[in-house]
């Protein structure tokens, strides 16, 4: 028999925890399937995990770990009544009501649905990405530029992702290596005269990168030649992959709208997917800031839909009730105040 819930979040990024922490307020006591713990941005938490320093998330003036400030969203939520499973979903049926998700061969159920499970930028594959991510080794520079500033950095990648990094990377950075695989760039016009004309930005063609120096930092590449097959070193204290993003919605492939790229469709405005009672935050259905603020607020709207759409569909209950069975016995002569 599946474990009904009324509100199911799946993901816990920025997006999904904070969609965790109001609903959870609303007295909807989400279940939240978080992920599982790996060396990847699809896990508990999300992208975050593997930063460093976040110093540009509001609240913060001296900067937080980007692990720390994951877990305090967690423990808001738990405070509030939302339950956690560290697993992953590896089955959902959205196709009638409650909807159904498995973790396995266990089946749980729910009257409405959060999808958040993030988008992971695509790597090198190198077997010291795991090891040097967040130490050197990003993939965002909007997030981390500040950090290299005065310094001598590469990115990776060709196209108008990379050249957008590159560029305001500059900012930053004594000098920016473009490590392009092919001879041409794949970028808009408009961005390649952008960084042609930068003098800050140097385009090394036709290399990819085969290692990446340094034991607890980034301290220096090897490049090898795609046509020559010849090795070569870069002496750089940063790199930033920009090859593309890739959102994690395998699980809903066709289940839910999604454009070519993966990416979930929702409606303008708002956080509804095309199946009533199904949401969407985060960036799983953003590919264009991307950022974890960004992410939190979807999720807080995510949640505000979810709770109207539930309030029109009469399955909410009383807010009355969720406060009569939270608050201790003392605190109860306070419930018409919090109530108004």
């Amino acid at each position: 028999m599946a474990i009904h819930h009324k509100v199911l979040i799946i993901g816990s990024g920025p997006a999904g925890l904070t969609a965790a922490i109001y609903t959870a307020r609303a007295g909807l006591l989400p279940l939240v399937i978080e992920g599982e713990p790996s060396s990847t941005s699809d896990q508990p938490g999300g992208q975050l995990m593997l930063t460093t320093e976040v110093e540009n998330f509001p609240g913060f003036p001296e900067g937080i770990m980007g692990p720390e400030l994951m877990t305090r969203c967690r423990e808001q939520a738990a405070r509030f009544g939302a339950q956690f499973i560290t697993e992953k979903v590896t089955r959902v049926d959205f196709s009638s009501r409650p909807f159904r998700a498995w973790i396995r061969d266990t089946e749980y159920s729910a009257d409405s649905v959060i999808v958040s499970t993030g988008a992971q930028s695509l790597m090198l594959g190198l077997p010291e990405e795991p090891r040097l991510i967040g130490h050197g080794l990003s993939t965002c520079a909007t997030c981390d530029g500040f950090f290299f500033r005065g310094q001598e950095i590469a990115v990776v990648g060709g196209g108008d992702s990379a050249l957008e990094e590159a560029q305001f990377l500059t900012k930053f950075a004594s000098k920016v290596h473009l490590i392009v695989r092919r001879d041409a760039l794949r970028a808009s016009k408009i961005m390649q005269d952008r960084a042609l004309a930068n003098e800050k930005i140097s385009i090394i063609w036709n290399s990819t990168v085969s290692k990446i120096h340094g034991d607890d930092k980034v301290a220096g590449i090897e490049l090898t030649d795609t046509q020559t097959g010849a090795t070569s070193e870069l002496g750089v204290t940063g790199i930033f992959i920009a090859i593309g993003h890739r959102p994690n919605t395998d699980l809903f492939k066709g289940v839910l709208n999604m454009e070519d790229s993966g990416y979930l469709i929702t409606k303008p405005g708002s956080t509804y997917t095309n199946i009533e009672g199904v949401f969407a935050c985060g960036d799983v259905q953003d590919h264009t800031y991307r950022q974890a603020i960004t992410a939190a607020g979807s999720g807080c709207m995510a949640a505000i839909d979810n709770e109207r759409w539930l309030e029109h569909q009469h399955l909410k209950k009383p807010r009355s009730e969720f406060l009569n069975r939270r608050l201790p016995d003392a605190d109860r002569k306070y419930r018409l105040r919090l109530e108004e």
